[in-house]
């Protein structure tokens, strides 16, 4: 990672803990109300730095590049993820304490009788436990992804509407010009990040749009959509990255879906993307037409060899469909003549499944590379590696790194292939920070 990446990283965590703690601190300052005991305080100030973080949740999703690059999109989303359980039990923790210590308070939580400050407060928990049940259950439950994101969107801006609310109505901590600031500040920064989110950048995306030029069948029932820029010049990227796109639909709409790119960095158009039929927006890719209008929102991510120039070599451990990012790597590398050594493991079900298995045969002529494919399920007379990318294989295939961060590692698949090749990679010595993953869960 770049020198710059690290401080800009370290920065951002520095203003997120900030940001999070501020309520903290204007809570303390000036005049405290009289007679509120320890724990009832504790309540308040859990609440608040709990309401605190699903605000600056609206900042982790609005795809700022700035703030995504010194770690990474899969990094943010994991982040953003995992921290909506510790704002959730905060938050939790702000009711469940007035219980205990004061029985009373539980007959707030009569909707019908309730002063509006517990009302809005017990709503927006309730929904708050919604909003994280779904995502949690998303795919047992089988919610369809489109409808899943509205709705994940409105119940979030419910929440921290009606928790801003409570904090209103209750008006405790409102009681000198400073805590006021804070809240009116939170609340025009919030509302300002939906303005940005949900009409300017669609706005932007509307003023660069881009046409379907083909669509390609490949190998392991995928297709690779190539999209030509309409009215501009089109879009750099960094080979391994991916960007947001919409078809059928206007930016406007929730019908945005991720894909790496699968193209070379070195041109700047046409794109392409090969996405495998999965599910179902997947299924409508082999019918669009030529003409067809595209919205690219990208690019995004730091699974890429540009972010390891010093490497004096490449591996790529690639499971299905998660080729097209290395994909997008190789053709890079063979258009710039980049001729360090690369070692490539693909592991796929079968023969007929290999993505792109011609083209990579191809590369061999163009790019110093070492092609190993790994079959689940092989014919009678395949010779070649079997099963899955073991540490056994892996053992036999890795080159030997003559220093750390000399060989550059990158893996995508599924994520039973990824968490199975870094345990291998760790058991086998390999330094964590010479291996990178793209798990692609954004969602």
């Amino acid at each position: 990672m770049k020198k710059t990446h690290v401080i800009q990283g370290t920065l951002w965590v520095f203003i997120y803990l900030v940001l999070v703690s501020a309520p903290l601190v204007v809570l303390l300052i000036g005049r405290v109300p009289e007679g509120r005991e320890f724990w009832r305080e504790l309540s308040v100030a859990l609440g608040f730095a709990g309401l605190a973080m699903m605000a600056l949740q609206f900042v982790l999703t609005a795809r700022f590049k700035w703030l995504k690059a010194p770690y990474g999109a899969d990094i943010v989303y994991h982040f953003h993820r995992q921290i909506s359980f510790v704002a959730l039990l905060l938050i939790l923790a702000h009711p469940l304490l007035l219980f205990v210590f004061s029985p009373q308070t539980l007959a707030l939580l009569n909707l019908f009788s309730a002063p509006w400050r517990a009302r809005a407060g017990v709503t927006a928990v309730i929904l708050l436990l919604a909003l994280i049940g779904a995502s949690v259950w998303r795919k047992p439950l089988k919610i369809e992804y489109t409808n899943w994101r509205i709705w994940h969107g409105i119940l979030a801006t419910l929440v921290i509407a009606l928790a801003i609310t409570h904090v209103v109505l209750a008006r405790h901590y409102l009681n000198t010009p400073w805590k006021q600031a804070l809240w009116v500040t939170y609340g025009v920064f919030w509302v300002g990040l939906l303005i940005y989110v949900r009409i300017l950048k669609p706005i932007l995306l509307l003023r660069r749009p881009y046409e379907v030029e083909s669509v390609t069948p490949e190998r392991g029932n995928a297709w690779s959509l190539t999209v030509r820029p309409v009215g501009h010049a089109g879009m750099k990227f960094m080979p391994g990255q991916f960007a947001w796109i919409t078809v059928l639909s206007s930016p406007f709409a929730e019908a945005e879906h991720p894909f790496s790119f699968s193209s070379s960095a070195s041109q700047l158009a046409p794109l392409t993307f090969t996405i495998k039929e999965l599910g179902d927006f997947t299924r409508q890719i082999k019918t669009l037409q030529p003409g067809q209008k595209v919205y690219v929102d990208g690019p995004f991510g730091h699974f890429s060899i540009d972010r390891h120039t010093h490497a004096e070599q490449f591996v790529f451990i690639a499971g299905g469909v998660g080729i097209t990012p290395t994909m997008s790597m190789l053709r890079t590398m063979a258009d710039r003549g980049d001729r360090r050594p690369v070692t490539l493991l693909y592991a796929n079900k079968d023969w007929d499944s290999v993505i792109f298995r011609e083209e990579l045969d191809a590369l061999k002529d163009r790019l110093n590379l070492n092609l190993v494919h790994v079959l689940e399920k092989p014919s009678t007379d395949w010779n070649g590696e079997t099963g899955f990318v073991t540490r056994a294989v892996l053992g036999r295939h890795l080159p030997k790194a003559s220093q750390p961060n000399s060989v550059e590692i990158f893996i995508c698949g599924p994520q039973p292939m990824i968490n199975a090749v870094e345990n291998a990679l760790t058991q086998l010595g390999v330094p964590f920070g010479d291996f990178h993953s793209e798990r692609f869960d954004l969602v």
